[in-house]
């Protein structure tokens, strides 16, 4: 592999992993199956509920059921360590996520932080996301936007 390609292929799968959060937070559900992951996913939430393999139909439509009620979403992330393995890799990053219901009476933002182990494959359509796990480090605010 070329350092050429080796940029690209890191540009590229930064991309897709912004792409995961941008959509999230423009709710653009459908555009996360066939653009951000790959059938299944080998899928931890971070926050109980179904942990393995997963067909990414159904965690993308558990994020509409649980985010389309929320007002605003916002995710920032970074610090993106990329092991990249030809056709392959697994990335590291950090995200920030802030969300706001206007009228919750308790405060009407929570803000996550936590970390990500994401696991990445080349397809015929570009690099997808093929492993999603969540290491949730704080709450702050109002958890549970009552």
């Amino acid at each position: 592999m070329t350092e050429i390609s080796t940029v690209a292929d890191r540009l590229a799968i930064i991309d897709v992993i912004t792409r995961m959060f941008v959509y999230c937070d423009q709710k653009r559900w459908d555009d996360l199956l066939p653009e951000v992951f790959t059938e299944k996913v080998d899928f931890d939430g971070g926050f109980g509920g179904p942990v393995g393999v997963r067909p990414t139909v159904d965690i993308v439509g558990d994020w509409r059921t649980g985010l389309d009620r929320i007002d605003a979403i916002h995710h920032q992330s970074g610090n993106h360590l990329i092991d990249l393995r030809g056709d392959a890799a697994d990335v590291h990053a950090d995200s920030i996520a802030v969300h706001v219901k206007n009228d919750a009476v308790n405060g009407r933002t929570r803000t996550f932080v936590g970390s990500y182990s994401l696991g990445v494959e080349r397809t015929p359509a570009g690099w997808r996301i093929n492993k999603f796990h969540y290491l949730l480090k704080v709450i702050e605010g109002n958890a549970d936007l009552t």
